[in-house]
Order: C-alpha cells, then sequence, then structure tokens
C-alpha cells in the first residue's frame, strides 16, 4: 500500500525505550497550614454553632447541645453540599421522631418486642441508604439510627415521648438551620470550582494512562494505579453531582456534567482496549509504519496539551490522519494489518471521547458554550447503577442484628444507662455499614468518642466551673471547636475531626444551668463507649469477610452478566447492561491495590466487560449476514457463554478452553478470507465490524496467544 511503504520502520517497542514515561518533577514536601478558605469556613461553623447554643438558652430547649452537635455535622466547606445535607438530615430525623411516637408508647411494655421493631427499622432504612447512591442516602441513614437514639432513652417515661421527639426535632432542626443560613450567606464557597479540580485530577490520570496504553502497558504498578485513582475520581465526581443541584447551578450546566460523568467511564474500557492490541503488536516481532509511530507521539502530546486549549483544534486532522492509514478492503488478510486496522479504530473512538470529554469541562468551567458529541454508539446513553443486593441485605441485616442483641443485653441488666450504650453503638454500625469492611472505621469513632469524653470532662470540670456566661463560653469553646473547623475542611482529617466535633459537643450536655456531676458523667459517657466497643466486636464477629469477599462477588456478578450477553436482548436491556458493567467496574477497580502482576483484578475486570460487549456486538451483527458466517459467529457466542457459565458454576476463573480459541481464530480466518475473495462485495463495513469485534474478542479471552497467522 502506497501510504505504508516508507522505508524507516520504528517498532512500538523501541519507541518505549526511546521515550521514557517516568520523567516527573519529584515532589517537594513543605508544610501544608491552613488556607484562607480552611479559616473562613472554621469561623463560620463556630459562628453557627454558637448562634444555635444561644437560641436553644433563649427558648430553654431540654438539650440545648443537640443544636451544636447538628451544626457540626452538617456544616461542610461547599454551600451546596451544607444545604443538601441539611435537608436530608432534617427529614430522616421527622422519620425518626414519628417512628418513635408511633412505637414507643404501645410497645414500652413489650420491651424485647420493641427492641426487634427498632432493629427491624434499622435495618430497613440501613439497606435504603446503601441502595441509594446520591446525596439524599443520608435522609435513610439518620432515620436508621434517629429511632434508637430518641425511643431507647424515653422507654423510662414512655408517655413523654412526644415531647422528646419534638424537642429533638427542634434541637437538630435549629441547628441545620443555622448552619444553612450563616453557610449561605457569609462567604458562600461553591462546589463548582472543586468539581473543576476534582476532573482536572481525572484528567491527569486519564492521560498518564491514555500514554501508557499507546505505549502498549498493559500491566504493571503504574498502569493499575493509575486506573484506580481514574475510578476513584469517576465514583467521587458521581457523588458531588448529587449535591451540585443544591448549588444554584443551571440545568443545562449538570446535565453536562452528568454527560461529562458518563464519558469519563468510558475511557477505561477504550483505552484498556487499545492497549492489548499494541501489546499484541509488540508480542507478534513485527515492525509499525512509521506514520502509526508519528501518529502516536503527536496523539501523546496532544493528550498531554493544556486543558484550557481548545480540543477542537487538531483533532480533525487527527480524525484524517487516522482515516488515511486505515488498510484498505482488500489488505485486511493478515494478523498484523488486522492488529493495525483495529488500533486505528479505538484511537479514533479515544480522540472523540478526549474531546467530549475536554469540550465538556470547557462548558462546565465557564457556565456556557455548545456541546456536540463527537462520540457517538448506539449503546450509551443510560445510567445504570449496579448493586449487589445480597451483600446490601447482608450489611444491613448486620448492623440490625448487633442492635437487638445490645437492645436485649441492657434490658435484661436492667442497666440504667444502657441506652446510651445501645445509642451511639447503633451510629456506630448505621454510618459504616456500606463499607466492606466496617470494623476499622467502627475503632475509629470509638477512638473519636473517647477524645470527646477527655475533652468534655476538663471542659465540664476545670474549665467551665470558672464562669458559665454566654460570652466566656463562647470563648472557651473558641480553643476546641475553631481548630476542629480547620480540621474538618481538611479531607485526610474531616471524618474524624466531625466526630469529635459531635461527641464533644454530645457529651458536654451543656444545659442553661451548671450541674454536672463526676459520677453521671462517667455512667453515661462511659456507656456510650461501652456501646461503639460491643457493636464494633459483634460487627467484626458477624462480618469477619472483608474486601475480597466483595471483590469476588463484584466479579461473579460480571461473569454472570458476560453469560447475559450472550442471549437475544432488546436494545434497552443492552444498554442496562453495558451500564451496569460500567458501573460495576468503577466498583470494583478501587478495591485492589495497585500491583505489577499481569493478572491483575482490574485488568481482568476490564478485559470481561470487553467480552461481554464484543459478544453483544456479535450477537447484533450475525442477524445481518446469511449463509456461514452467522453460524460460525454463534458458535464462538456460544462457546463463551458455556466458558462464563464454567467460571460461575466453579467460582474460579477457568483456562480458555482450546475449543473456544480454535473458533474465534476460525471466524478471524473466514472473515480475512472473505476480504481476500471478494474485497468488494457490499456490506464491507460489516464485515470490517465483524473482524474489529472479534480481534476485541480474542485479545480479552487470549492476551497472551500466538497470532492467528503466525502459528
Amino acid at each position: 500500500m502506497a501510504k505504508h511503504s516508507i522505508p524507516l520502520i520504528v517498532s512500538l517497542r523501541a519507541r518505549q525505550v526511546c521515550q521514557p514515561r517516568n520523567c516527573y518533577p519529584p515532589v517537594i514536601s513543605k508544610m501544608n497550614f491552613p488556607s484562607l478558605r480552611d479559616w473562613i469556613f472554621s469561623l463560620k461553623t463556630f459562628f453557627a454553632g454558637m448562634l444555635a447554643l444561644y437560641i436553644a438558652f433563649y427558648y430553654d430547649l431540654p438539650r440545648p447541645y443537640w443544636a451544636l452537635a447538628s451544626v457540626y455535622i452538617v456544616s461542610n466547606p461547599f454551600v451546596g453540599a451544607t444545604r443538601s445535607k441539611a435537608l436530608y438530615r432534617a427529614l430522616g430525623t421527622v422519620l425518626g421522631g414519628v417512628a418513635s411516637v408511633a412505637l414507643v408508647p404501645p410497645f414500652a411494655e413489650t420491651p424485647y418486642l420493641l427492641s426487634a421493631l427498632i432493629a427491624l427499622w434499622t435495618g430497613v432504612f440501613v439497606y435504603i441508604s446503601i441502595s441509594t447512591r446520591a446525596a439524599r442516602n443520608y435522609v435513610f441513614l439518620l432515620a436508621s439510627y434517629s429511632l434508637s437514639v430518641i425511643a431507647l432513652p424515653a422507654l423510662s417515661n414512655p408517655l413523654g415521648i412526644f415531647d422528646v421527639a419534638v424537642a429533638r426535632t427542634e434541637e437538630i432542626t435549629l441547628g441545620i438551620v443555622c448552619a444553612s443560613i450563616v453557610g449561605s450567606v457569609f462567604f458562600p464557597n461553591r462546589l463548582a470550582p472543586t468539581l473543576i479540580e476534582r476532573t482536572d485530577s481525572w484528567f491527569r490520570e486519564a492521560a498518564l494512562y491514555a500514554k501508557e496504553s499507546m505505549a502498549g502497558q498493559v500491566a504493571g504498578a503504574l498502569v493499575t494505579g493509575s486506573r484506580q485513582k481514574m475510578a476513584l475520581s469517576v465514583r467521587g465526581f458521581e457523588f458531588l453531582l448529587s449535591q451540585l443541584a443544591y448549588d444554584h447551578v443551571s440545568p443545562v450546566i449538570l446535565a453536562r456534567s452528568e454527560q461529562l460523568h458518563g464519558r469519563m467511564q468510558l475511557i477505561l474500557p477504550i483505552t484498556s482496549a487499545l492497549a492489548d492490541i499494541l501489546a499484541a503488536a509488540q508480542k507478534s516481532e513485527r515492525v509499525i509504519p512509521a506514520e502509526i509511530a508519528e501518529l502516536l507521539r503527536d496523539l501523546e502530546r496532544w493528550i498531554d496539551e493544556p486543558l484550557s486549549e481548545d480540543p477542537e483544534r487538531e483533532a480533525p486532522l487527527f480524525r484524517t490522519r487516522i482515516a488515511q492509514l486505515d488498510p484498505a478492503c482488500n489488505e485486511l488478510t493478515t494478523w498484523q494489518t488486522a492488529l493495525l486496522s483495529s488500533a486505528l479504530w479505538r484511537l479514533r473512538q479515544l480522540v472523540d471521547l478526549w474531546v467530549d470529554c475536554r469540550t465538556l469541562r470547557r462548558i462546565v468551567v465557564h457556565d456556557s458554550g455548545h456541546w456536540r458529541p463527537r462520540y457517538r454508539h448506539w449503546r450509551i446513553g443510560t445510567r445504570h447503577a449496579f448493586l449487589d443486593q445480597g451483600l446490601a441485605v447482608f450489611s444491613a441485616s448486620s448492623a440490625a442484628l448487633v442492635i437487638f442483641i445490645a437492645s436485649c443485653l441492657w434490658i435484661a441488666s436492667g442497666w440504667q444507662d444502657g441506652a446510651a450504650a445501645v445509642s451511639l453503638g447503633a451510629i456506630g454500625v448505621c454510618f459504616f455499614a456500606a463499607l466492606d469492611e466496617p470494623v476499622p472505621m467502627m475503632i475509629t469513632f470509638l477512638k473519636c468518642a473517647t477524645i470527646g469524653v477527655v475533652i468534655s470532662a476538663f471542659y465540664l470540670f476545670v474549665v467551665l466551673p470558672s464562669g458559665q456566661e454566654f460570652p466566656l463560653l463562647v470563648i472557651f469553646f473558641s480553643f476546641l471547636f475553631i481548630p476542629l473547623g480547620l480540621l474538618m475542611a481538611r479531607p485526610k482529617w474531616g471524618l474524624m475531626s466531625t466526630l469529635v466535633a459531635l461527641t464533644t459537643a454530645t457529651f458536654l450536655g451543656i444545659d442553661s444551668v451548671y450541674d454536672a456531676n463526676i459520677l453521671t458523667f462517667l455512667n453515661g459517657n462511659l456507656a456510650g463507649l461501652a456501646g461503639v466497643m460491643f457493636a464494633s466486636v459483634m460487627t467484626g464477629v458477624i462480618r469477619p469477610f472483608g474486601t475480597d469477599a466483595a471483590t469476588s462477588r463484584l466479579t461473579r456478578s460480571s461473569w454472570r452478566d458476560v453469560v447475559l450477553s450472550g442471549s437475544a436482548l432488546s436494545l434497552g436491556q443492552q444498554r442496562d447492561l453495558n451500564a451496569r458493567m460500567l458501573d460495576r467496574l468503577m466498583q470494583l477497580i478501587p478495591r485492589v491495590a495497585p500491583s505489577e502482576e499481569f493478572k491483575h483484578p482490574s485488568t481482568e475486570s476490564l478485559r470481561d466487560m470487553r467480552i461481554a460487549l464484543n459478544t453483544l456486538d456479535l450477537r447484533r451483527l450475525s442477524g445481518k449476514f446469511s449463509g456461514e458466517l452467522p453460524v460460525v459467529l454463534n458458535r464462538v457466542i456460544d462457546e463463551v457463554r458455556a466458558h462464563y457459565g464454567r467460571c460461575l458454576e466453579s467460582g474460579e476463573r477457568q483456562p480458555i478452553p482450546p475449543m473456544l480459541a480454535v473458533d474465534v481464530d476460525a471466524a478471524i480466518t473466514r472473515i480475512m478470507a472473505d476480504f481476500a475473495a471478494a474485497p468488494d462485495e457490499p456490506g464491507y463495513k460489516l464485515r470490517k465490524g465483524v473482524l474489529h469485534t472479534l480481534i476485541g474478542l480474542r485479545l480479552s479471552l487470549l492476551p497472551d496467544a500466538t497470532p492467528v497467522d503466525a502459528a
């Protein structure tokens, strides 16, 4: 072919040696002092907390410290996140209060039955919270443990439960309103810029991953680490999107952000498929035309361009070069040429996806702009979150069981302060029920609660006796809550500092009249620590399985979808399967640590997904041909289904059966023979699509196998 006749040829392997990829400037460590934004957030939160405390004192609410604690629970550096969290916390508290009023009076005389009902309520709402992939899951999380917090301490006086529920709702709502108003009025910090910062972090990792893939790097700590960071960014981006609607963002920008999120997910499978193709080209010990090597170098430079640059400036030229380099129909008769055509096809997809992502980012940044999608596929356009139903039910049931056992032990012992133990333990099991390994975080909660007890004791018995006037309280509390607010603004310390602030405010038990008693303080608060400790131990006993078990379940679920992909599915079902596998992949990749292993779980899971999508394409394309070709393709589809069915039955990944390899090679050989015998026959694009699909399937199933025509 004339366009491939230049004598200068460069192998990808030589290109790797000549162009090292890990030449990044060293990271210079420095002291990371609080920024102005951190100080503003901390001072705003402290002001909101003191305002809520003052109003609670003024109206003589029974437990003013609930208002202060609520401020520190709902406050977030971003006004949109604070608003959403405040709204959802209020709704969750109301649900818990209504349930308390409905359950306590009729079942107060049957405490074991009441404990079972509270546990059932908790389990149901924990399950709904786990199942809800958005900020609104906070409604159900709050509802899950609010019933225990409100109802259990009121069992000694069940007739007063209505007043208790109303008071708790008033105090918590007061804190929520103060946090929302102060956060919105004084120096509001918008969520959208942080969304862009998170996106830019993803772009850096995606650029690195794309360059590694274009060098044929399939595995390695750098590749798997970059893949893990990309998946984490996608998951974090999704959660921020659920809060963005509360940040006064226009519907158009919100829609563009959601479209950006969808295309960010697609980069991983497309780029990993390209890496497998180029790795196969390296292993064939052949050479790559100089034009292809030059194209890859230019694409690397283009991907590294600043995000502020217009991505469409060079993209049309790349599309033209890719089209010019694509082999003619009468040349698709060898493995190497087929690989070349498949690589160019994937490069075109990568260019279009990268343009889409960059363009959507610019629209979100500038709050304006026009977007015409470049990457188009009949399967995209559907969002389908994957939920491991079995694991979600097990996690929720475990939380319910821990609360029920703790309640029964408290009732049987007659322990007067046992309600505090069950309530704080309920908060711990509900907060961390969604984690694969909740016990370490519950231990962290126990440590934070212990710190809260120590700080509370110091304030109650050393600091506060010297003065209880409100101005003095503000001064005394500033030395504690302002530093905690500074830490809350830091992702590394945000959770721990929030838990310390929550437990300290609660354990202080601040009232309008100082009546601290050391025995009452120790009995109530040490009971709470004992409850968290018991809940941690019980959770560890009930849930001994960790991340490895969750990863295995996700992998087996992927195998089920591969089996399903070989069935006759409607267009909507195929779109759902595509979206479900993408979402599951984003859940699985962050669970596995980066490594140098070639058979890395994230690499194999990416291939599983590509096998499913290639199988869907084969099923669709086989119906467009007549004669022997559909028979050959359907045999491949049946073999793929049978193989993954065996994996499911055994519970382990099985070696690829030789017959499947033979059938795939036979199908590829058949398509190549058609191109050699009748290159001008109608349906060229369809046959070329079948060839690309078969090569993608073969490299996903047999990345180390000998090429079809090189045996």
